[in-house]
């Protein structure tokens, strides 16, 4: 165990460290990915959601496979507009939806929505939630969707969330977390989607 002043001169070094490391670093615009089959992607972006809307920055919201339900988070979070704008585009979780080229429209139109939104340098941050299913699903082609977000501005934010984000979309962000599933209440115990939990 080291001694109280063994331990000031260990934290004093790593003061040291930290500040040349942070004295060489720059800022800019990040391409974030939460994907993975844990629980938390949204919740993760919705986190830098308030981040910024706490620093006074404007913020976008695009959905593109839940809009057809009203999460709480928009709820709670619709007291921010105009600093915050939430599009809900897609029609449903597609086992419900069933139509495959009308969810593949859905998924292009909320594309081309999030591209007026995160292409604009009023806006600090952009997330795209479950875009990471609409490429999956190939109701996004990723080369295209790479040379949009490749013409954001410099210091622009986009957070894409969803399961099963292609390894191109991998390789070109700056930040990539997965989530990883260890446990869910409704696959080991039949529990459902609850209120303030899941939604």
């Amino acid at each position: 165990m080291l001694t109280p002043e063994q331990y000031r001169q260990k934290m004093q070094q790593r003061q040291r460290v930290q500040a040349e490391r942070l004295a060489q670093c720059t800022e800019k615009g990040l391409v974030i990915v939460h994907t993975g089959e844990g629980k938390g992607k949204t919740t993760a972006a919705l986190g830098m959601v308030l981040r910024s809307l706490g620093h006074g920055y404007r913020v976008a919201v695009i959905q593109f496979i839940k809009g057809a339900w009203c999460p709480a988070e928009r709820t709670v979070l619709s007291q921010w507009s105009p600093q915050l704008v939430w599009h809900a585009l897609g029609e449903g979780f597609t086992w419900e939806t069933q139509d495959r080229e009308r969810d593949r429209r859905c998924a292009q139109h909320a594309w081309a929505v999030a591209c007026d939104y995160f292409q604009n340098p009023d806006y600090y941050l952009t997330v795209l939630d479950e875009v990471n299913v609409a490429l999956k699903l190939g109701y996004l082609d990723i080369d295209p969707v790479l040379q949009d977000l490749s013409r954001k501005p410099p210091q622009t934010h986009v957070v894409l969330t969803g399961r099963g984000a292609p390894p191109e979309l991998i390789d070109y962000a700056d930040l990539v977390t997965e989530m990883t599933l260890r446990k869910h209440p409704f696959r080991s115990q039949g529990i459902k989607a609850q209120a303030g939990i899941e939604y």
